[in-house]
């Protein structure tokens, strides 16, 4: 079971697996910290941790049936020449919800919950994790099949799977609570979410999407708005140096 601990080959295949799944699990930590933030405040870090130990543990199930997800990529039926298989149907449905979840939350914050009149209710508890646990199957997915294809041992793929939900259940509470005080990195993530929706599905039709491509997209995104939101608190602070002060005599 801990033998591979002994291996300096094995060492290099874990630590790079976990880089990679700390990647990938980005996305997944925001689509949680958007959907968290939709509930009663005191709810918030619970969905958090629900959501993230449901993401690890969809991983090591799928991780416990290499079988059967290897026969999720053979061909099931084929679509004007294109074969699909399982998996090429998993991350379709994934990606089509990506992208209505996103695009309704972008209208909301658009138009407003109540644009049309009608006061919604508020999410329940359930019904924001069972959202959680539908996106933690497309990614866990996505991400299983990444590291069978990067590494042949089991222990190592479920030690690296453990220790990234590990860091992710300490990552998600800061990056949730900064998503959520900045509405224009909110929209961002949001528009992250689109991004992705799509790239799902473009891989699900067959089109391959260099990831690299798609993180460095978000990450130049990223930085353009943490220049943003330094810039605002630099004028936000010259126009309170610069406010005329009362002499009192």
């Amino acid at each position: 079971m801990f033998e591979w601990m002994s291996s300096s080959e094995m060492w290099i295949a874990f630590a790079t697996l976990t880089l990679l799944e700390i990647v990938l699990g980005i996305d997944n930590i925001i689509f949680i910290s958007i959907l968290s933030g939709k509930l009663p405040a005191e709810q918030q870090a619970k969905a958090r941790t629900v959501g993230l130990l449901l993401a690890m543990g969809t991983r090591l199930l799928l991780l416990l049936s290499l079988a059967w997800i290897i026969r999720l990529t053979a061909p099931l039926f084929s679509v004007f020449g294109q074969e699909i298989s399982g998996r090429d149907l998993i991350l379709i449905v994934g990606g089509l919800f990506l992208l209505y979840k996103a695009t309704r939350e972008i209208h909301e914050k658009l138009e407003g919950e109540d644009h049309e009149g009608v006061t919604k209710a508020p999410p329940n508890f359930s019904a924001v994790i069972g959202q959680i646990l539908l996106v933690d199957i497309v990614f866990s997915l996505d991400s299983v099949i990444t590291a069978v294809g990067m590494v042949d041992n089991i222990w190592v793929m479920v030690t690296s799977v453990v220790v990234t939900v590990i860091i992710m259940l300490f990552a998600a509470g800061p990056i949730s609570a900064f998503v959520n005080r900045h509405p224009t990195v909110k929209m961002l993530a949001l528009s992250f979410l689109l991004l992705i929706g799509m790239t799902l599905v473009a891989e699900g039709l067959g089109f391959h999407v260099p990831k690299g491509y798609i993180y460095f997209a978000m990450g130049f995104a990223v930085l353009v708005e943490l220049l943003n939101i330094r810039t605002r608190k630099g004028k936000g602070k010259k126009v309170q140096f610069n406010e005329p002060q009362n002499n009192t005599h």
